[in-house]
């Protein structure tokens, strides 16, 4: 509430699905978790489970707080494209309320085809680094930049350049464009100041 508070009127923000939803229990992201997991195997991979839907509905309710109107799922690599992963999804998205939020889906690892028909199905827009792979799925672009060279990179003017020029003319959609590398404040600033030219 503090942060929607302080945040400028028109400031949208996006929420990341909790890692009980996308990430297993022995994930590292679960170092930081202050709540006790008892049944460790009822988590992550869109389980079915009471668990991993109680976790969506905690997602939602910050969304809510935050007035998001879309949510990330971002998988870690482990998450594959195989049967029982995407029956996980099936069920899970047969199952939870979207209450009219967008959500974006990025997937690590897997290949186009799969991506395609998953985003396809379950009505999610494909998440994406466009310095590393293409946008396959989405009324609009959702761009995560991750560092050219990894998250300790940062970008140069002309990298900042050659996006703004993939979105207005390549693409020709509305991009979301989120930096989650080391400078991701600088870049950003220099990217807002160079779509503002």
């Amino acid at each position: 509430r503090r942060w929607r508070d302080e945040a400028p009127y028109d400031f949208e923000f996006t929420v990341k699905a909790w890692q009980l939803i996308t990430h297993p229990s022995e994930s590292p992201t679960y170092r930081r978790l202050k709540r006790e997991i008892k049944k460790k195997d009822c988590y992550g991979y869109f389980r079915p489970t009471e668990e991993v839907l109680q976790a969506w509905e905690e997602t939602v309710e910050i969304a809510a707080i935050l007035k998001a109107k879309i949510i990330l799922l971002q998988t870690p690599r482990s998450f594959t494209p195989g049967h029982g992963n995407i029956e996980n999804m099936r069920s899970f998205f047969q199952r939870i309320r979207r209450r009219g939020l967008i959500l974006v889906f990025e997937p690590r690892g897997w290949d186009k085809e799969s991506i395609v028909k998953v985003c396809q199905e379950f009505d999610l827009v494909h998440v994406v680094d466009p310095f590393k792979a293409e946008p396959l799925w989405g009324d609009f672009l959702y761009f995560r930049l991750h560092g050219i060279k990894g998250y300790r990179s940062s970008y140069s003017d002309e990298d900042l350049l050659q996006l703004k020029k993939a979105i207005l003319t390549k693409y020709k959609k509305t991009a979301y464009v989120l930096f989650n590398n080391v400078t991701m404040l600088n870049d950003a600033e220099r990217f807002k100041a160079q779509i503002q030219r």
